[in-house]
């Protein structure tokens, strides 16, 4: 949940770019700052609390603008407070390393009581000070770099992925992993390494993804990746095709309003190559997806958190819907502890946008114990949900910065619509005419999403989230494949306005939650010509009689009827609405934060990518 950068170059001049490899990963942690160069024999560091512009004040002297070996580090606080002494980089005090981590390490008390007692002082409440402490130790005893890592993660239980630096040897950069994600990257000048791909992008495009156990020493022109007991590790490059622009803002003030209007350019990337129009039929490029395999199972386990599981749930809808194939959904993280129990022939289906979420690999590592198949849906090749599944569903929506999630999640949906209509055609629950109408209909998804996102629908989102900025709660209902819909709006509100906001299954009101409807409390209802679009109405009549704000979002003119204020959108087959349905919802949060003056790519108390428990 931390960003880590560092680099190695020949012609020196590394702490620009550590800086904007910073600037690109701050959506992973953003707390406190900072960063470590080689001067001469001795290691120098700055950090700060805050975010990266307080850091760059500190180096407006330009004092280590020419060093050629440095590492960096964003902070999201685990152990310690925010503050200047507890933010990364940290060393052992001897100015002979400096050391960045991203996890946990869970016996830090024990180890640091054993270091204190050798006499070794202690600046910070971190568990990150003990390694570098560790390693420090190693280093006294005249162990290179490399073999000094190796030696204090030996003694080391829990996540991690750290990057550490020394003068020693004419300069060194090791890096290490367990758990949470490391990229690497060697050219013929450099060599840099990233807890993101985007950090290396503006530098290359064929990068090297560590895998857990990995210890790789990085020099200009050479990389090599051993395991803890020094063993030389094979790895091969990967070529990445998003570019940096990609990760840039082109224009908008927030990633999130860019990421929001990049939808129906994710859905035909999601999407479109794998239409087999003729056949009614979908193809997947990664693993065995076929009809033989996916007649085999008799459940399908999906594990996930936050924004997708309610893509999951989603899938949940759709596949037992179209497929008659049952559904189980899990927290992955409770999914984990709860010493579940899988049918023989289960297929175990993880949804992550990283693909590097720890309780979601954990989870599909447990089910793969248990017996399971494994497949994913995922949005980074070469993440470890991925490298660990027996098949992956890849998503293609790009990097995505902003900390709510809004285009993975739609990625995602579609993904899962794609899933059912190959399960369906492999079990013969759809035939080739209903193949091709689900997709046809999907096809034509992308001119309705760009007209919920033409200015006038914006603006009138705008002024409906502005009219209700002073709210001290909202609900939001829905029923069916629409009940997530409401489910995630609830969540991007809570993320970016810090505005308590529940979602609940529509029919579920009246056992509790009506209790707390007063009078112009505004409820958002979702809904959807369908099979319970009426029930839906019948729902929003009890809200309405309690004194409730109906806000309908969605294609059914009745519900718009029953409302005190709508935003309608363009009608689809009852499976599909919900990509259209969350569209306005994103855009709601983001004004609705907008107008309260949130921070909404950098939400507080969050991260983008939740790599510890």
């Amino acid at each position: 949940m931390c960003g880590i950068v560092g680099a190695f170059s020949r012609k020196g001049a590394v702490l620009d770019g550590m800086l904007e490899g910073l600037r690109v990963l701050e959506y992973r942690g953003y707390d406190s700052c900072g960063v470590a160069v080689v001067e001469g024999e001795k290691v120098e560091i700055r950090r700060k609390v805050g975010r990266l512009t307080e850091l760059e004040k500190l180096l407006a002297d330009g004092a280590l603008a020419g060093a050629r070996i440095g590492v960096g580090h964003t902070r999201w606080a685990t152990h310690g407070a925010p503050s200047d002494e507890n933010a990364h980089p940290h060393s052992d005090g001897s100015g002979r390393l400096a050391l960045v981590h991203n996890g946990i390490i869970e016996n830090f008390l024990e180890l640091r009581r054993e270091l204190q007692a050798e006499g070794r002082v202690f600046t910070s409440e971190t568990d990150t000070e003990v390694l570098s402490h560790l390693v420090g130790r190693e280093l006294a005893r005249g162990l290179k770099l490399v073999d000094a890592v190796r030696a204090a993660l030996a003694r080391v239980h829990g996540y991690y992925a750290i990057a550490v630096m020394s003068p020693a040897d004419g300069g060194a950069l090791v890096c290490a992993r367990q758990g949470p994600p490391l990229v690497v990257a060697t050219t013929a000048d450099a060599a840099y390494l990233g807890s993101d791909v985007l950090a290396l992008l503006p530098h290359t495009r064929d990068v090297v993804y560590l895998e857990d156990g990995d210890v790789a020493e990085l020099a200009p022109g050479s990389l090599v990746v051993t395991n803890l007991a020094g063993q030389p590790l094979e790895r091969h490059a990967r070529r990445i095709d998003w570019d940096a622009e990609q990760a840039s803002k082109a224009g908008y003030p927030h990633f999130m309003l860019k990421e929001i209007h990049e939808q129906p350019d994710v859905l035909a990337r999601t999407a479109f190559d794998r239409i087999l129009s003729a056949s009614g039929d979908v193809s997947f490029e990664h693993g065995d997806w076929s009809d033989a395999r996916l007649r085999s199972f008799e459940r399908l386990q999906v594990i996930a958190c936050g924004t997708a599981l309610h893509a999951g749930m989603v899938a949940k809808y759709l596949i037992e819907q179209l497929v008659r194939l049952p559904v189980d959904l899990d927290y992955a993280s409770e999914f984990r502890y709860r010493e579940p129990v899988l049918v023989p022939r289960t297929l175990a289906l993880a949804v992550s946008q990283s693909g590097e979420t720890a309780d979601t690999l954990a989870a599909l590592r447990l089910a793969r114990e248990l017996g399971a198949s494994t497949a994913s849906i995922c949005n980074v090749m070469g993440s470890t949900v991925v490298r660990e599944s027996d098949a992956t569903i890849l998503t293609h929506a790009g990097p995505e910065i902003g900390v709510a999630s809004t285009k993975a999640f739609v990625a995602q949906v579609v993904a899962a619509f794609l899933l059912a209509v190959r399960l369906g055609r492999a079990r013969g629950t759809i035939d080739a005419n209903g193949g091709r109408a689900l997709l046809d209909e999907l096809r034509r998804l992308r001119p309705r999403m760009e007209a919920l996102l033409a200015p006038e629908t914006i603006e009138r989102v705008g002024a409906i989230a502005r009219g209700h900025v002073d709210a001290k709660g909202f609900f939001f209902l829905g029923r069916g494949v629409n009940f997530p819909i409401a489910l995630e709006g609830a969540l991007k509100l809570k993320e970016i306005s810090y505005v308590h906001a529940e979602g609940y299954a529509a029919g579920e009101m009246k056992h509790g939650p009506i209790a707390l409807i007063s009078k112009g409390m505004p409820i958002v209802v979702v809904n959807a010509p369908g099979s319970v679009a009426d029930k839906v109405r019948s729902n929003l009549h009890e809200v309405k009689a309690r004194g409730g704000h109906v806000i309908s979002i969605g294609s059914d003119a009745a519900s718009h009827e029953l409302a005190d204020e709508s935003i309608d959108v363009p009608a689809t087959i009852e499976p599909l609405s919900a990509v259209l349905n969350v569209i306005p919802l994103q855009l709601f949060a983001y004004h609705h934060a907008l107008a309260r003056g949130c921070d909404i790519d950098k939400p507080r108390n969050l991260a983008k990518s939740v790599t510890v428990e």
